[in-house]
C-alpha cells in the first residue's frame, strides 16, 4: 500500500503485555506534543513564532521510538519529530525559547525551530539539506561500536530525502561496516508537495534496502504500540548482534510542509482516509474502549499538560530578546582552546621528505590519541594512494585505519558524528578535488556546528593539492579560497616537511575542523631535518623564511619555494613570509614586513581571482595603505581549469610571470 493512496487500513492495536500504567503512559507521552502543536498553531497565527513545521498525524512514531529507546542512545531526529524531545523531558520552556530565537533556547538565537542538538538529552539536530543527517549517524554508532557500549543510534528522514545520495552512501557504509544504526524512514506521502510516486518507483522504500545488503520492515507509523514494540524488539537484537536496519514508517502529513505552504496540493479524499487513522484520537479512543482511561482521568492528564505548557510559554516570552555583541559572535566561532605548544622530547632528527613528515606526524598522533581513526579510500592494506599510512594497518588495527567506499560525503558525515560521540578523526580525500564531492557537510555541518550549538567538530580533512605534476583538470587543484572563505573552517598549507608534522599535529589536536593541504609535488622532492619525537606548532603564526628591505613576498605552499628559487638565482633583498596557515592568518607578521618594505608582492597557485591574495591585499590596502611605496601586486594562475600537457600546464601556472613580477616591483 502506497502511503498516499486513499485506501488506508483501520489501526488496531495490541496490548500484548502492556500494563495499564505503561499504556497510559504512552498516552500522555503522544497527546503532549499534539497539545504543545496546537498551541504553536495559533501563536503561528499571532505572530509570536516565526515558522512551523507540523507533525500531526505522525506523533506515535517519534513517540514510541523515543520511548523504545534508552536515554543515553542518541536520537537524530527532524522537524516533525517534536514527539522526540517532549519524550526525553526538555523542559519546556527551553524549546519555546529555541522557537523564539531567545538566549535560553540551544541556538542562542543563531538558529531556528529544530536546527539544533543537546548532547545532554541525546539529540542531534538537523540541518535543512536533509540527508546529512543519515551519515552523521553513522559515525555516532561506530563510535559505539569502537567502544563497545551496545547502544544503538536511530535517525530519522522523510521519503523525500531518499531521494538524495546522502541516503545511498549512508545506508552503505552503515550496511559494509555493520553499524548499530535505525534508519528510520517516516513516509507520509509527500516531499513538499512532490508525491512520492514523483519521488521512487519502488513499492516501498523498505524495499530499497536489498540493494545494501540490508534487513528492513514496514511499520504502520501511526499506531503507536506497533512503533513501541517493533522498536523495543529491534534494538535489544542489534544491540547484541550490531547491524543497520531500514524502517519504513507508514503515516501521513495532515498539514503542510511548513504552515505557509498548506496543503491544497493533497486530494480531498486522501486528506479524509488518513484523518480516519489519527494516531492520537486512535489511542485515545482504545484506551476508553478497554477501560484503561477514564473520562475523569482524560481531563486530569489534559489540564496538566495544558498548564505545563502555558507556565512554560510564560516563562519564555517573558524572558528579554537575546542581544549580543560582535566581539562576543566571532569568538564562538570556534571552540575555544588554551593552546600550550609541545616541543620535542629530544633533539634527535632526521632527513626526511614531505610525505614521511606527514606520515609521521599521523602515526605519533594515532599513538598519542587512542581514540583517533583515520578514514579514507585505500588507506588500509594499499597505504593510501601517496603511501602516508602505509604500514599503519598492522600497528593499529583494521578498527582505526577504515577503508571507505567512494563517497566523500557520508564518511565526511560520519567524521563529525564520531566527533559527537567523543572521537577524532582524519579523513583522507585522495585528491583535494574530490573534496567537491563532499561540500556540504565541510561548509554546513563542520564549519557551523560549534557557532549554532556549541558542537565541537574534531576532525582534520587531509587534502593533497596542486598542480605541476601533469595530472590535469581533475587532480590537480588548489581550492583553498573555498574553504577560507567559510567560517568556522581552519585552513593549514604548509611548505617544507619540519612544519608539515608539526601543524599535522596540532591540527589533530585541535576541536576544530582543520582542512589540511599537502602539495603533492613537494611530497618527495622537499627534505628537510626533522625532530624524531612528537611536537606540535601554533596556527597564526607565519614564518620569515629570508629577510630583507626592498620587497615583501607573501605565499604559502609551494608558492614559497617558487619565490625561494628566484631570490636565491638574483639574491635580491625581500622578506619572504611563508604564512602556513590561512585561516587563522598572520596578519600582525604580514603588516610588520609591509611597513618596513613598501612593496608587496602575494603569490598564489590557484587562479586570481576570489583567491586569498585578494583578501590580503585588502586588508593591506586598509591597514597599511599609507606605508606602501608602490601598488600591491598578486600573481596567480591564469583564469582556466588546470590543463593536463605539461606546456599548456606551464603556460597556466605563474612560475614563469614570476621575475618580471619582482622586477618591476622594484623598479617602481
Amino acid at each position: 500500500m502506497r502511503s498516499n493512496n486513499t485506501s488506508v487500513a483501520k489501526t488496531i492495536f495490541n496490548r500484548k503485555d502492556y500494563s495499564d500504567k505503561t499504556l497510559i503512559k504512552l498516552y500522555k507521552a503522544i497527546l503532549k506534543p499534539r497539545l504543545i502543536e496546537e498551541k504553536m498553531l495559533i501563536l503561528l497565527r499571532q505572530g509570536k513564532i516565526s515558522k512551523w513545521f507540523s507533525g500531526i498525524g505522525q506523533e506515535a512514531i517519534s513517540v514510541g521510538l523515543a520511548n523504545a529507546l534508552n536515554a543515553n542512545e542518541y536520537i537524530l531526529p527532524m522537524h516533525r519529530n517534536l514527539g522526540v524531545f517532549t519524550s526525553r523531558n526538555i523542559p519546556l520552556h527551553k524549546l519555546f525559547s529555541q522557537w523564539q530565537g531567545k538566549k535560553n533556547g540551544f541556538t542562542n538565537g543563531r538558529d531556528r525551530s529544530f536546527h539544533f542538538g543537546t548532547q545532554d538529552y541525546n539529540i542531534i539536530g538537523m540541518i535543512s539539506h536533509l540527508g546529512p543527517q543519515l551519515g552523521v549517524a553513522n559515525g555516532i554508532a561506530l563510535a559505539n561500536l569502537l567502544t563497545n557500549n551496545h547502544k544503538v543510534t536511530a535517525v530519522f528522514s522523510g521519503d523525500g530525502a531518499t531521494s538524495e545520495g546522502d541516503f545511498h552512501e549512508a545506508l552503505n557504509v552503515a550496511a559494509v561496516w555493520s553499524l548499530p544504526v535505525l534508519f528510520c524512514i517516516e513516509n507520509n506521502g509527500y516531499g513538499l508537495s512532490t508525491p512520492s510516486r514523483q519521488q521512487f518507483k519502488c513499492e516501498h522504500i523498505a524495499d530499497k534496502a536489498i540493494g545494501y545488503g540490508m534487513e528492513s520492515l514496514i511499520v504502520d507509523g501511526n499506531n503507536i504500540l506497533e512503533v513501541h514494540t517493533k522498536i523495543k524488539k529491534i534494538s535489544k537484537s542489534i544491540r547484541k548482534n550490531p547491524r543497520p536496519i531500514l524502517i519504513e514508517f507508514k503515516t501521513f502529513r495532515m498539514r503542510g510542509h511548513e504552515e505557509a505552504s498548506g496543503n491544497k496540493y493533497v486530494p480531498k479524499e486522501i486528506l479524509e482516509n488518513w484523518a480516519l487513522k489519527d494516531p492520537v484520537e486512535n489511542y485515545h479512543a482504545f484506551l476508553k474502549n478497554e477501560g484503561i482511561l477514564s473520562e475523569e482521568l482524560d481531563v486530569l492528564i489534559k489540564e496538566a499538560i495544558v498548564l505545563e505548557i502555558n507556565e512554560h510559554l510564560k516563562v519564555a516570552f517573558n524572558e528579554k530578546e537575546i542581544t549580543s555583541t560582535v566581539e562576543n559572535e566571532l569568538e564562538t566561532v570556534y571552540k575555544h582552546i588554551n593552546y600550550i605548544e609541545c616541543k620535542p622530547a629530544s633533539e634527535k632528527t632526521s632527513n626526511i621528505r614531505f610525505v614521511d613528515a606527514i606520515s609521521k606526524g599521523l602515526e605519533q598522533s594515532m599513538e598519542k590519541f587512542q581514540d583517533l581513526v583515520l578514514m579514507g579510500q585505500d588507506i588500509a592494506e594499499y597505504g593510501g594512494v601517496f603511501k602516508v599510512s602505509e604500514g599503519f594497518l598492522n600497528k593499529f588495527g583494521k578498527e582505526r585505519v577504515r577503508n571507505t567506499p567512494i563517497c566523500e560525503s557520508a564518511i565526511i558525515e560520519a567524521a563529525y558524528g564520531l566527533s559527537i560521540n567523543g572521537y577524532k578523526s582524519v579523513v583522507e580525500l585522495q585528491f583535494s578535488d574530490f573534496i567537491s564531492s563532499g561540500f556540504n557537510p565541510v561548509v554546513n555541518l563542520l564549519a557551523k556546528s560549534h557557532y549554532r550549538w556549541g558542537q565541537q567538530a574534531s576532525v582534520v580533512l587531509r587534502m593533497p593539492c596542486g598542480g605541476n605534476v601533469g595530472a590535469g583538470p581533475f587532480h590537480s587543484q588548489t581550492n583553498e579560497a573555498w574553504f577560507t572563505k567559510t567560517p568556522g573552517l581552519k585552513v593549514v598549507y604548509p611548505a617544507f616537511p619540519y612544519d608539515a608534522k608539526g601543524l599535522l599535529n596540532t591540527a589533530i589536536e585541535d576541536p576544530n575542523p582543520v582542512l589540511f593541504f599537502e602539495h603533492k609535488a613537494l611530497y618527495r622532492s622537499i627534505y628537510q631535518d626533522v625532530p624524531n619525537d612528537y611536537y606540535t606548532i601554533p596556527f597564526g603564526k607565519a614564518c620569515v623564511i629570508k629577510e630583507g628591505f626592498d620587497l615583501s613576498i607573501i605565499t604559502y605552499g609551494i608558492g614559497v619555494h617558487w619565490a625561494l628559487d628566484e631570490i636565491n638565482k638574483h639574491q635580491f633583498s625581500v622578506d619572504i613570509i611563508d604564512l602556513r596557515t590561512l585561516q587563522p592568518l598572520d596578519t600582525d607578521a604580514i603588516f610588520y614586513s609591509v611597513k618596513k618594505t613598501g612593496k608587496v608582492l602575494i603569490i598564489q597557485e590557484d587562479t586570481l581571482f576570489g583567491g586569498i591574495a585578494s583578501d590580503i591585499s585588502a586588508l593591506i590596502s586598509e591597514n597599511c595603505f599609507q606605508y606602501l611605496d608602490a601598488p600591491i601586486k598578486r600573481i596567480g594562475s591564469i583564469e582556466t581549469p588546470i590543463p593536463f600537457a605539461k606546456n599548456l600546464e606551464k603556460l597556466y601556472l605563474p612560475i614563469e610571470r614570476l621575475h618580471s613580477a619582482i622586477v618591476d616591483l622594484l623598479n617602481y
